[in-house]
């Protein structure tokens, strides 16, 4: 009975907190595949083990409800560690990490070929596809809910489309006003 009651504290506490909802990751392949039957666009979470901010974007961005259930209604979310050994097909072509050290898994190790394709220099940066799979933008560092709403929001409405200058997304970006809480 004592083991029951407990159980029924934790459930009602963590239903109390709120329990951090879950971004429905991807492989690429995956999501290049469900474009074809609905097409949505790609957000690429390129990230390597060692990496500080990636661990906090993880932990205090992609947990946070408003942005996965954004993130799963209008993305294909995929989760891709750009330093690993993965064997990724994309657009007719196979990515490999050939100089792949298993001895460094959690430290620095080499880039891999899709990051290479990407022009990913730092982590995390947060790569969007459009749904016929061509690059939009890479968004480079560590980015907050409010941070990320601004981007899924400018993807996802097509708002980048009337983008001339770097001064159209400046101005865009002080209109926004952020729904997203922390």
């Amino acid at each position: 009975m004592r083991k029951i009651y407990i159980t029924l504290m934790l459930v009602v506490g963590f239903s109390a907190v709120g329990i951090a909802q879950e971004i429905n990751w991807l492989t690429l392949e995956e999501a290049v595949k469900l474009q074809k039957k609905n097409p949505k666009k790609i957000m690429m979470d390129m990230y390597t083990n060692w990496c500080g901010p990636c661990k906090m974007l993880d932990k205090n961005t992609f947990q946070n409800k408003d942005v996965a259930d954004y993130v799963n209604k209008y993305f294909y979310a995929v989760k891709f560690n750009a330093e690993g050994n993965d064997v990724v097909n994309f657009n007719g072509k196979t990515y490999t990490n050939p100089n792949y050290n298993p001895a460094k898994a959690n430290n620095r190790n080499s880039g891999h070929e899709l990051a290479r394709y990407f022009s990913v220099r730092s982590y995390p940066t947060i790569i969007y596809l459009a749904e016929d799979g061509s690059l939009l933008a890479p968004v480079i560092g560590y980015q907050t809910p409010q941070q990320l709403e601004l981007y899924l929001k400018l993807f996802k409405n097509n708002d980048h489309a009337a983008f001339k200058t770097q001064q159209d997304f400046q101005a865009y970006a002080q209109a926004f006003k952020p729904e997203f809480k922390n």
